[in-house]
């Protein structure tokens, strides 16, 4: 039997379609716009708070020091506001996330939403979005925008604010260059000098010139050091040269004052991604074997934007979930865990700097446990 196929299409079809497609790309820009709204208030209100605090903690060491109000404006808080927003954006994303999706199901709009056929992954599409545009954002405030604003902070800071810093450290020993190692006996901070200062060259692990001074002193002019009370020996295996002897010289050692400068956390948060590469890099060639802070700021600039996409999923599936008793109950679930993510940061940070925990693994354990735990909530949650 001869058989047809008909091809029907109606146009009322089309027009469900298109309206579906319109509905669903309005209900992202909806909550895109709640997500971002309310980041930017709890941020807001944040930072307001630690302002405050910070404020009353400080101001009789800024009055006593007689700090410039206009210093304290531009200089410090100016540059104080970016860095505590930055500091703490999980807390603000996860705040953000459970205090909407709660309003959104208190009011039975996530029921709706996904009532109409909306898959729960297609739900969340939107909260990623929004979640990427803050990763991306804070990525870069982090990398470029940051360090010269921590810097200005720093400074005010170092000025009028902490007491002076003196490196304390005897028996200094680095290597400046492979083949050159460097000693000290002791620094002092104030004036940039350094007293019973040798220099000694190798090549395949055998000595072969040295030289040695009473007393080096930083030039801040010519960005050299001046070293007096000097005898050098350019030929170490030829026993018959004479020792040479001057009272002083002018030259470059391959290390600055920067070098005996305040704690290494602190002098990575000045340095933009570029620096703070050629700086590690730069570390490493000297054998600096204390390098753990730097590599830690290294690495926390990709995990730390990267825990928003976590933290979102965490908070929009606990309270996608109409609950009685308000989003009360759902806010402080939501707190409780974003500080215990920040405790499990700081921690991972003490572990790496004074225990053996390898930088990497201390950067990225709070985001691998609680990105563990985004899965488990994420099939659960449709349930």
């Amino acid at each position: 039997m001869p058989f047809e196929i008909r091809f029907e299409w109606h146009a009322s079809d089309a027009a469900g379609e298109l309206h579906l497609c319109a509905a669903v790309k309005l209900l992202d820009w909806y909550i895109i716009r709640k997500f971002l709204g309310t980041f930017v208030y709890a941020i807001a209100i944040f930072i307001a708070i630690a302002v405050v605090f910070d404020l009353t903690e400080k101001i009789d060491g800024m009055l006593q020091r007689n700090a410039p109000m206009k210093e304290i404006l531009f200089d410090y808080y100016l540059n104080f506001i970016p860095y505590f927003a930055n500091l703490f954006s999980p807390l603000f994303v996860f705040i953000a996330v459970i205090f909407f999706t709660s309003k959104m199901a208190a009011k039975s709009e996530i029921v709706a939403i996904l009532s109409s056929g909306t898959t729960y992954m297609r739900l969340l599409r939107p909260y990623l979005v929004a979640a990427a545009l803050i990763a991306v954002g804070n990525w870069y405030l982090s990398g470029w925008v940051l360090p010269p604003a921590n810097k200005n902070r720093i400074d005010f800071e170092n000025k009028y604010i902490r007491d002076k810093f003196y490196f304390s450290k005897r028996n200094i020993h680095f290597q400046i260059l492979p083949g050159k190692q460097a000693f000290l006996e002791t620094y002092s901070t104030p004036d940039s000098s350094g007293f019973r200062f040798s220099l000694e060259h190798f090549e395949e692990g055998r000595l072969v010139s040295k030289l040695m001074c009473d007393r080096i002193q930083w030039n801040s002019a010519s960005q050299t050091w001046r070293l007096e009370g000097c005898s050098r020996r350019t030929n170490i295996s030829d026993l018959t040269e004479p020792l040479e002897f001057f009272a002083s010289l002018d030259t470059a050692l391959g290390f600055t004052p920067d070098d005996f400068a305040r704690p290494l956390l602190e002098d990575a948060a000045l340095l933009n991604n570029a620096e703070l590469d050629a700086l590690i890099d730069r570390e490493r060639l000297k054998g600096n074997a204390r390098i753990e802070p730097y590599l830690i700021e290294k690495y926390n600039r990709v995990s730390i934007p990267f825990s928003a996409f976590i933290l979102t999923i965490i908070g929009a599936t606990l309270s996608s979930r109409k609950v009685r008793g308000g989003i009360g109950i759902q806010l402080g679930i939501g707190v409780g865990l974003c500080f215990v993510y920040i405790m499990m940061m700081r921690f991972a940070l003490t572990f790496a700097t004074k225990g053996n925990l390898p930088p990497l693994i201390a950067a990225w354990t709070p985001n691998l446990l609680f990105g563990t735990l985004s899965i488990y909530f994420y099939r659960v949650a449709p349930k």
